[in-house]
């Protein structure tokens, strides 16, 4: 019990961030013609921002499999390689089912602070995933129940704040490095070109979207590969 109280008082600023970002996924996802509850299950069942806000673009327009199974693969893979460097800090009991259970609760944020905490139980785990889900899940619901009576002009409006996080994320460390300053130029780059040039343009969504990722990662790895200990050391 002692382990998931301090799990959870870890959660609890991460959880009050989340309310807030996820409001507005909340009213965006009203204003492209999903229910409140439809929004609420979203965030219940996922629990990925960048993953949200590029499936309901997508789920918009019935169909799209494959776009939507492509764009999800590449913005969620990070999770995977998340879990994986976890995995070697964790308790020895955080194994079998409670790896796959807790799997589900990976955010960038929930990462960091769990990385942060060697030999971290899965109570901890639990404890600590517990406000920025409820958090989550709270904004959604808010957002979409506010954004069924918010005026169309305002409900654009509020919607844009969701962006705002994302360059919240990305400008501190663009700030301290040059590397990730020219793989953002380029992500915009690519974006526009896949957004304004005709014939290109076409390309759903969800798809030029994974396209400007890989292609500005591939770049970044090549252009600036960062070398490990092993090989430092050598030199």
């Amino acid at each position: 019990m002692k382990d998931f109280l301090r799990g959870l008082r870890l959660g609890v600023p991460i959880g009050l961030g989340y309310l807030s970002v996820s409001f507005t996924f909340g009213i965006m996802a009203v204003s492209y013609g999903f229910s409140w509850y439809q929004a609420v299950l979203i965030s219940m069942l996922t629990l990925t921002s960048a993953g949200q806000l590029a499936g309901i673009q997508v789920m918009v327009n019935p169909g799209q499999y494959i776009t939507m199974l492509v764009s999800q693969l590449t913005i969620n893979m990070r999770y995977s390689f998340m879990s994986v460097s976890l995995s070697q800090t964790v308790s020895s009991d955080f194994k079998g089912i409670k790896r796959w259970l807790l799997g589900f609760f990976i955010t960038d944020e929930i990462f960091a602070v769990a990385s942060q905490e060697k030999g971290a139980t899965p109570k901890l785990f639990l404890g600590l995933s517990c406000a920025p889900w409820i958090g989550w899940t709270l904004g959604t619901l808010f957002g979409s129940l506010i954004g069924n009576v918010l005026p169309p002009v305002i409900m654009n409006s509020l919607c844009i704040a969701i962006y705002g996080m994302f360059l919240a994320i990305v400008i501190p460390p663009a700030k301290k490095s040059k590397p990730i300053i020219i793989v953002i130029c380029i992500t915009a780059f690519l974006s526009c070109i896949l957004y304004y040039v005709p014939y290109l343009r076409d390309i759903p969504r969800g798809i030029s979207i994974s396209i400007c990722a890989i292609i500005a990662s591939l770049t970044g790895a090549f252009l600036f590969p960062i070398k490990d200990k092993g090989e430092n050391e050598n030199e």
